[in-house]
């Protein structure tokens, strides 16, 4: 996982900002970011502007657990590629 991540404890929770060029960008993030969410069966909570999207991936009472880490790498991944087209 990349180290632009912060983690959280109480309650267990990762949080990241993204920024974007413009809208055209964030809106393809958020459709790619919906469908790796529902393959996943994970559902983080996200909050947007024009040019920015802030992401926060809920653990469970037992912590954060793989799944959500693998989130966040398959996020960052997304935003990388979509940074490269």
């Amino acid at each position: 996982m990349l180290d632009d991540w912060r983690e959280h404890e109480r309650p267990p929770r990762l949080e990241r900002r993204y920024t974007f060029a413009g809208y055209p960008e964030l809106r393809e993030f958020l459709d790619r970011a919906a469908e790796i969410s529902e393959a996943m069966d994970l559902y983080p909570d996200l909050s947007f502007g024009r040019e920015y999207v802030n992401v926060t991936i809920h653990g469970y009472e037992e912590g954060l657990t793989e799944a959500c880490r693998e989130l966040a790498d398959k996020l960052d991944a997304l935003r990388q590629s979509l940074a490269k087209e």
